[in-house]
């Protein structure tokens, strides 16, 4: 099939599982409620995305309250009781982060309830996401690696036994998300596409990095209308992206300023177009998303083009988000019929 649909990763969940509009909701139940509501949510996602015509569902990370802190959660070596302070993104924002004080393990499986529960209730291609070894390094203290590097290769370990947990689940893509590549842009063809490969060793199934410039939270607005009036961050680090073991690039497209002809850069990959504005409650109409991908092809072989959101959607309004996946569902329809 020519453009299949998927998300970016997250999406809103429902209210009477955790706060609404949020980026970090709190729960609203607790103990096997919560775990049982986290499954439930799971199998909504699911639902929806299908009834919206998403070729490729995911969990929308139903079952996380952050995507880099969900996986932290279930690593020993970290102290959630002594937060610190720490700026994220090179000082883009400041937040109350955990710390890293001991050697790092996982405690046991991750997202396994939430992989087997989606995998039961879909045919369709199912992904799961995971946080990337460079961001996570970025997301955390550490005040027992002393070094970065060290300290994210130790996470690409862990990050790797889960993803081989998911594959084994039957998980058809295993993506890594990592919005620091656009932040520490020099550092990407060097030990952050390292992690990556360290992070995917051994998968057989398809294997996707989602580098974009954020939620459409106001940090992140800001920070995307200082840049320069093309944003050329992908420049750096695409052909070395192109020489990886990774399979996919998910990234933004509609709505921003990243000259498309960049993704020429990426000769050999799969790429996972963003036609969805995440930082907009505008809705899209599906002949803007068959635009947009008609756009694409000017760089990308149509076999190689994916419709996606351009980042997840957790923070958005619930029926904004599902008018949106519509969207996109019959955005990717309507390319089919004008370029298959």
């Amino acid at each position: 099939m020519l453009f299949p649909a998927t998300v970016a990763g997250s999406l809103p969940k429902p209210s009477w599982l955790a706060e609404p509009n949020k980026l970090w909701p709190q729960w609203r139940l607790q103990g096997e409620d919560l775990a049982q509501g986290k499954l439930d949510a799971t199998l909504l996602a699911i639902k929806l995305q299908e009834d919206a015509g998403i070729d490729i569902v995911c969990d929308g990370e139903m079952s996380r309250q952050h995507f880099v802190h969900g996986f932290l959660e279930f690593v020993d070596g970290i102290d959630f009781a002594r937060k610190v302070e720490m700026g994220i993104r090179a000082d883009r924002y400041k937040a109350m982060v955990p710390v890293v004080r001991g050697a790092l393990s996982l405690k046991g499986r991750v997202h396994q309830a939430e992989a087997r529960h989606a995998r039961g209730h879909t045919t369709r291609q199912l992904k799961i996401t995971l946080p990337g070894p460079m961001t996570i390094s970025d997301t955390i203290a550490d005040a027992h690696y002393g070094d970065k590097v060290k300290m994210a290769m130790a996470f690409a370990d862990l990050l790797n036994q889960e993803a081989r947990a998911l594959a084994a689940d039957g998980v058809d893509v295993i993506q890594f998300d990592e919005p620091a590549f656009n932040v520490f842009m020099d550092e990407v063809p060097g030990w952050g596409i390292e992690a990556l490969h360290r992070a995917i060793d051994g998968l057989a199934c398809l294997t996707a990095v989602h580098i974009c410039y954020g939620y459409g939270i106001k940090a992140n607005i800001d920070w995307k209308n200082a840049l320069a009036g093309e944003w050329r961050q992908y420049e750096k680090f695409f052909p070395a992206l192109a020489k990886s073991r990774i399979k996919q690039v998910s990234l933004e497209a509609i709505n921003s300023r990243v000259p498309l002809k960049l993704l020429s850069l990426l000769d050999g990959k799969d790429v996972l177009v963003g036609v969805i504005d995440v930082a907009t409650d505008a809705i899209e109409t599906p002949e803007q998303v068959a635009n947009v991908i008609g756009e694409v092809l000017k760089f990308v072989p149509k076999e190689r083009v994916v419709a996606c959101t351009n980042c997840g959607m957790a923070p958005m309004r619930r029926d904004i988000a599902e008018a949106k996946l519509i969207a996109l569902g019959a955005g990717a329809k309507l390319a089919r019929q004008k370029f298959g």
